[in-house]
């Protein structure tokens, strides 16, 4: 027997009529490349994507086809999120901060036929367009500069989209919706595809009041950018409820960001922990001269949370830091790091610690762990093993990948490559990515845990701990740090700030002090390139 109701397709172009018809007057800000703020509207957003689309098809572009962005977050870029998927195209987000080399060959592997690009980024792309089967070049051109020969202007396509009435294509919900690459830090960078079903449920997954709890009313500042992962999913979370939005443009130093927090009187606010901990600096050493009384909510994700960073945005800031985790493959959100109903503090830390796991996963995202030693661990906080995940808006295979079969199991789950513990509650402990996690004489140390106790120090702005060769142990951990401006600590005082929280065999041989940690394009320490600079550091 079959259900008998409604087979309407999870097409994202449903949100983009609901942010229309319910949400016509609700802002969107952006704040362009030469710092002026842009204001418009739901209403008119959509109403430009719809010309957009309509503009994209005029030029012969067909259902499937690649439009490529490279673009900082702005009103633009946001309104080809809806543009591009729901004109039945797939949108993929191109990330600014790679090399040349590496955007060649991303464009290259994708089929990118189209790509609309920030006048101010128009060198990066023309150091590798040439190498790619890009046809059409379409410039955000905020400047009102001249255009390279070829070139169209982004409000140009709209105009010409504008000619003639046009609604969004009717389209299946197993369509491609959109594209992201992985980084590609341990090999060539792999293509994820989104449906327009697995951005819509996530879109869902995220808005659930056990999730970020976003309502209408509140104003986001995506700090994330739209090029990376995702955007966690900002663009249709925040249409599909009639949040307003606050796009930061290129301009991501803390006093712009607080400006934005203030001015537009931002109640959350979403960004990688290194560009939180600038914000948090940034306040620490401007006392007294930013409003946050309506700040309420950081979500944070892209790698784990310092506890001394919750401690600090909760109780002099008064506001809630609250961890996602998730990765390109899985949209991004898995999990959301909440205090669970019933939850009793014991000690005058532990809520601030709960808050630095990575949660529990949000509905319809199953989770489990396995090692080779045991199989698959127990739900106990202390056996450690590789997550696994499963859920509909997890990737089920890489695009024209020749390798990445091995991460996926013959049961169908996802190996995501981090090493946890997950607790009797659900919660997971991210204790390493199983690249980066330390054997040493045969048993784990977590690098995460020793970094998020080591920024705890304050003296600390950033730490990486890493492992590096070591004649007797194969083995051993060593410290990565940059200090604060104006403060120093040794090697000594970090062990003794160590000591009270981790074992001996924990402890790091060596700390290294330098000026600041390699990042990748997503905000990540680079931890390869730490480890091929400092390989011959214990080995003297």
């Amino acid at each position: 027997m079959r259900g008998q109701m409604m087979d309407v397709q999870l097409t994202l172009d449903v949100i983009a009529r609901r942010a229309e018809q319910l949400f016509p007057n609700v802002a969107v800000v952006g704040r362009r490349p030469d710092r002026s703020i842009h204001r418009t509207t739901y209403g008119e957003m959509m109403r430009r994507a719809r010309h957009l689309a309509a503009g994209l098809e005029s030029l012969g572009l067909s259902r499937g086809d690649r439009v490529a962005t490279l673009a900082w977050n702005s009103v633009q870029h946001a309104e080809a999120y809806f543009a591009v998927p729901c004109g039945g195209f797939v949108c993929h987000t191109l990330n600014l901060r790679l090399h040349p080399d590496e955007l060649a060959w991303i464009a290259t592997n994708a089929g990118d036929r189209a790509i609309i690009v920030d006048d101010v980024l128009l060198p990066l792309l023309q150091q590798f367009r040439d190498r790619t089967p890009i046809e059409h070049v379409i410039v955000i051109n905020t400047s009102g500069g001249a255009l390279p020969p070829g070139a169209m202007d982004f409000e140009d396509v709209i105009a010409r989209g504008s000619a003639r009435p046009y609604e969004f294509p009717a389209l299946a919900e197993s369509a491609a919706a959109a594209m992201c690459y992985t980084s590609g830090t341990t090999g060539k960078p792999k293509g994820v595809v989104y449906s327009h079903r697995s951005q819509v449920l996530h879109c869902f997954g995220e808005c659930m009041s056990s999730a970020l709890g976003m309502r209408e009313g509140d104003c986001a500042l995506a700090i994330v950018p739209l090029f990376h992962a995702n955007a966690w999913g900002f663009p249709y979370a925040c249409a599909m409820l009639g949040l307003r939005q606050v796009l930061p443009g290129p301009h991501l130093d803390a006093a712009s960001l607080l400006e934005l927090i203030t001015g537009e009187r931002v109640t959350i606010v979403a960004g990688v922990p290194t560009v939180m901990n600038g914000i948090l600096a940034g306040l620490e050493a401007n006392p007294g001269t930013y409003d946050l009384s309506a700040w309420q909510m950081a979500t944070v994700g892209g790698s784990a949370v310092p506890q001394h960073m919750i401690k600090a945005f909760r109780e002099r800031h008064q506001v809630d830091v609250v961890q996602g985790w998730g990765m390109t493959e899985t949209s991004p959100l898995a999990s959301i790091s909440r205090l669970p109903h019933g939850f009793v503090a014991t000690g005058p830390d532990d809520e601030d610690a709960y808050r630095a796991r990575q949660g529990r996963p949000v509905p319809f995202m199953e989770i489990r762990a396995r090692n080779e030693e045991t199989g698959l661990i127990a739900w106990d906080g202390v056996a450690m093993g590789e997550l696994e995940v499963r859920g509909p808006w997890v990737v089920g295979e890489y695009y024209h990948a020749d390798d990445g079969a091995e991460r996926f199991t013959p049961d169908g789950w996802f190996r995501t490559g981090d090493i946890v513990s997950i607790h009797a509650d659900g919660s997971i402990q991210i204790r390493d990515r199983s690249k980066d996690v330390i054997k040493t004489g045969g048993e784990w140390v977590s690098s995460v845990a020793l970094e998020n106790a080591i920024m705890g120090h304050p003296a600390v702005a950033e730490a990486a701990v890493i492992g590096v060769p070591e004649p007797k142990w194969m083995e051993r951990p060593i410290a990565v740090v940059v200090c604060k401006p104006g403060k120093t600590v040794t090697h000594e005082e970090i062990v003794e700030h160590l000591r009270p929280h981790f074992a001996k065999w924990w402890m790091p041989d060596a700390t290294e002090f330098i000026d600041a940690i390699p990042k990748s394009g997503a905000g990540k320490f680079l931890k390869n390139v730490l480890r091929e600079r400092f390989a011959a550091r214990l080995m003297t």
